[in-house]
């Protein structure tokens, strides 16, 4: 195996901040990594905004991928302009685009000082969290296409896909925070108004004040019944229909009874429980709101909208038309650009294709395709331009028809979280205690009947419970978050703690995206020769050029001339009067060699067969001692669209007891998740391309992998950053830990309800009494399980720092 030099010593680029392997770009005695990083530099130079660099250490993003010329040409179609912009006048024109880039201070102060880049420009605002731009221009100084030209040039390409059209982003919902807003004033001002009540008996306050104040009070509580307490109605309405209590049904009760019997109170000259009302509405309004709260720069229902670009270039009469995807029609002539989606199924016209279908089937390895032989959507074009005939519209393409398979369609939640049933449960034991103490007082004193019914049912409210549950999920949701793992719902904490199976994808989940294992076999190559090499593996954007290059640790690239590429054989080119050749054996001479594992690339120098290149996607740093971990806890499958060539390795890496499935279809993923969830298994499916969407959606809970949670991902019931994978028993264990804080809380809610039904069960609970119980109740549950929560919290931290990288990966 070749050695490299020790000698290289690695600059840092400028602009980006990666190594430069050409150390000849240079402009003002500052190196870049190539042109492009060098173009930005220069930009901004020219407008005097080189502050951007002060701002963070090499903030800028690499820009070795150039994008065509006329990539944002269909921004020129005013159809798509109407869908796409969200306010236009005649001075100005409002447009959002997202911008996967944004990633720090620098990018916010570069994009909101755009207006020095285009005079068209009026104003930016970004949203960080969001990743999106809110860009106002005026259209009689600038365009909607130049705007997205000037983002890309300066590293900022705006990602626009198929969904811009055909969805509309929901807005912020405002209507909880409305209420609680409203719920707040209201029980600010009627506890304020309610104090002097607390101490009429001591005969220092004026009995007409007092009328006056109860009066205000009620007028006060109307806003509060009528509008902030129809979220906990609609709830408890909602389960009524599906013939269930849940656990908003006694908090509805509470509500109700409360303002009714405090009407009564004050028409007959007392002082009521609005406080207490309106104190059960705005605690629980809080608690909702955490718990209801997702991630704004997050989508757990992406579609394969998302994934399709919003036009591509249909060839009519020899001119290149930029067609938005839903007005593609068979028998039209597609031109699909290097690195592009194939939008649709189509036969190939013109040109050879190297499609990369690990997306779509989670096959690693491109396959070559020639003319004649047909394409099918979802998959990307690896090397130069091909020109398709479509056969079918995107709508009815194979991509599609995986999303829109009937087991995607509507899918019911299978879980009840065990919160609603300790709710519904609490509500029936709430109701006979009411009629047991309704049914004793009839006989005794029926006067008592209706103050004692009436205090059971609030002190009784199980708002503890609910706040317990809902501040606890919701700060468990942020923990987790802040570890890159993004669960749609509080519903997803239980399911992943019930986990009794885990099933893994291994193209892109196991094994890296980005990450491959090069071996080199034959001749041993001096530094000299391995930079020759790179030299010319650097001319291809193919993945496996890519992979030699960056084993060879280029030092100064060298001259190439007459570089060819020829799809699907290789590459050749002289570098330094040396003749070389990357490719397969035809290509470059050699004898196939089949029993080597992964991808073969052979080379040749001056036509003289030299040696061989194998690459291979490498397992994730640190997924050994994970799943080692999990060996111990569950019992565990991998399903694979590849074939068995690392049936071997994935045995060392999983153990003799894990199940290996190869050459998996999407069908035989999401039958095998059906299969394990009919033996009463509870199922987490982890996995992260279009291939594994069936399986992650029918699973109890699918975590979808990706090394940027803003990339498309398919629908899942959690995100989860590549990264934070070796973490992921650290985790479920965190998610157990949940249901036993809120069972914790729960006792603890027991006890004040014990407590308050003792005096409200003898008709003798005041307004003071229950005015005091419930905050008190309500704040040291809260308190409690933020201190519980922080402290497992800060326990998953100190796993993740001590959680070691596997660099070795798999052992001979």
């Amino acid at each position: 195996m070749a050695t490299t030099s020790d000698t290289n010593v690695q600059v840092a680029c400028y602009h980006c901040g990666e190594d430069c392997n050409n150390r000849n770009i240079t402009l003002e005695e500052k190196v870049f990594c190539c042109e492009g990083c060098k173009l930005v530099f220069e930009i901004l130079h020219q407008y005097d905004l080189c502050q951007y660099y002060d701002l963070n250490e090499n903030p800028g993003v690499n820009q070795r991928i150039t994008v065509r010329k006329d990539k944002f040409a269909f921004l020129e179609d005013e159809k798509i302009q109407q869908q796409l912009i969200q306010f236009r006048d005649d001075t100005q024109t409002h447009v959002s685009f997202y911008i996967p880039h944004i990633h720090c201070s620098s990018c916010l102060w570069l994009l909101e000082n755009l207006h020095k880049l285009d005079k068209g420009v009026q104003r930016v605002t970004v949203n960080f969290s969001k990743k999106e731009a809110l860009i106002i221009f005026s259209e009689t100084q600038t365009t909607l296409r130049h705007v997205a030209e000037v983002l890309t040039a300066i590293g900022y390409e705006p990602y626009i896909s198929l969904q811009d059209l055909q969805h509309k982003k929901p807005g912020v919902k405002r209507s909880l925070i409305y209420q609680l807003g409203v719920a707040g004033f209201c029980f600010g001002n009627i506890m304020l108004l309610s104090f002097p009540e607390y101490f009429t008996s001591s005969g220092h306050t004026d009995e007409s004040m007092n009328r006056m104040f109860r009066y205000m009070n009620l007028v006060l509580a109307l806003p509060v019944f009528f509008y902030s307490a129809q979220v906990f109605f609609k709830s408890a309405w909602s389960g009524l229909k599906h013939g269930f209590l849940n656990i908003d049904m006694p908090i509805v009760l509470a509500i109700v009874v409360t303002f009714i019997r405090s009407i009564v109170d004050v028409t007959q000259g007392q002082a009521g429980y609005f406080d207490s009302m309106s104190g059960i509405v705005f605690f629980m309004l809080i608690g909702r709101i955490l718990q209801d709260k997702t991630y704004q720069g997050l989508s757990f229902d992406r579609d394969y909208t998302a994934y399709f670009p919003i036009a591509v270039s249909v060839i009519k009469e020899e001119k290149e038309i930029p067609t938005t995807l839903p007005d593609i029609k068979t028998g039209d002539t597609l031109l699909i650009h290097n690195n592009e989606l194939v939008p649709a199924d189509g036969i190939i016209v013109r040109g050879k294709a190297l499609i990369d279908y690990s997306f779509v089937t989670g096959e690693a390895t491109p396959v070559n395709k020639s003319v004649g032989e047909i394409l099918y959507a979802g998959g990307r074009q690896l090397e130069g331009n091909i020109e398709i005939l479509t056969i079918k519209e995107v709508a009815q393409s194979y991509l599609t028809s995986l999303w829109n398979r009937d087991e995607l369609k509507n899918k019911e939640e299978k879980h009840v979280s065990f919160v609603h049933l300790l709710g519904r449960n609490f509500t029936w034991v709430v109701l006979v205690i009411a009629a047991i103490s309704a049914g004793y007082w009839a006989m005794h004193d029926p006067s008592r009947i209706w103050p004692a019914v009436t205090a059971i049912l609030i002190i009784a409210c199980p708002c503890a419970l609910l706040l317990a549950s809902s501040f606890t999920n919701g700060h468990i949701l942020r923990i987790l978050s802040r570890h890159q793992l993004y669960l749609r719902n509080a519903q997803a904490i239980e399911n992943l703690a019930n986990t009794t199976h885990i099933v893994f994808d291994k193209t892109g989940t196991l094994t890296g995206k980005t990450g491959s294992e090069v071996m080199y076999f034959g001749n041993t190559l001096a530094p000299f020769q391995e930079s020759m090499i790179a030299s010319l593996a650097l001319q291809s954007t193919h993945p496996l050029s890519k992979a030699i290059a960056g084993y060879c640790n280029i030092g100064t690239a060298m001259p190439v001339v007459d570089f060819m590429d020829y799809a699907g054989k290789g590459v050749c080119g002289w570098v330094q009067g040396n003749f070389i050749r990357l490719g397969n054996a035809e290509f470059t001479g050699a004898h196939r060699k089949e029993e080597v594992d992964g991808s073969i690339v052979y080379l040749s120098i001056n036509e003289k067969l030299t040696g061989l290149f194998t690459i291979r996607n490498n397992y994730r740093s640190g997924i050994r001692p994970l799943l080692k971990q999990l060996q111990q806890y569950y019992p565990m499958s991998v399903l694979s669209g590849d074939n068995d060539q690392e049936a071997v390795n994935l045995r060392k890496l999983m153990g003799p007891n894990t199940t290996l499935l190869f050459e998996q279809k999407p069908a035989d993923k999401l039958a095998y998740i059906i299969s394990l969830q009919n033996q009463g298994k509870k199922v987490m499916m982890i996995g992260d391309g279009l291939n594994d969407a069936g399986a992650l959606k029918q699973s109890d809970i699918g975590i979808s992998l990706t090394e940027d949670s803003n990339n498309f991902t398919p629908a899942s019931d959690g995100i989860l950053e590549a990264k934070q994978l070796p973490v992921l028993l650290s985790f479920i264990k965190l998610c157990k830990a949940n249901k036993r804080i809120i069972l914790a809380s729960f006792i603890l809610s027991l006890v004040y309800n014990i407590t308050g039904l003792f005096f409200a069960v003898q008709g003798i609970l005041s307004p003071l009494v229950a005015a005091i119980l419930m905050p008190a109740s309500s704040i040291s549950i809260v308190l409690m399980t933020f201190l519980l929560s922080e402290w497992h919290g800060k326990r998953l931290a100190s796993k993740a720092l001590s959680q070691m990288s596997d660099k070795n990966h798999i052992s001979d």
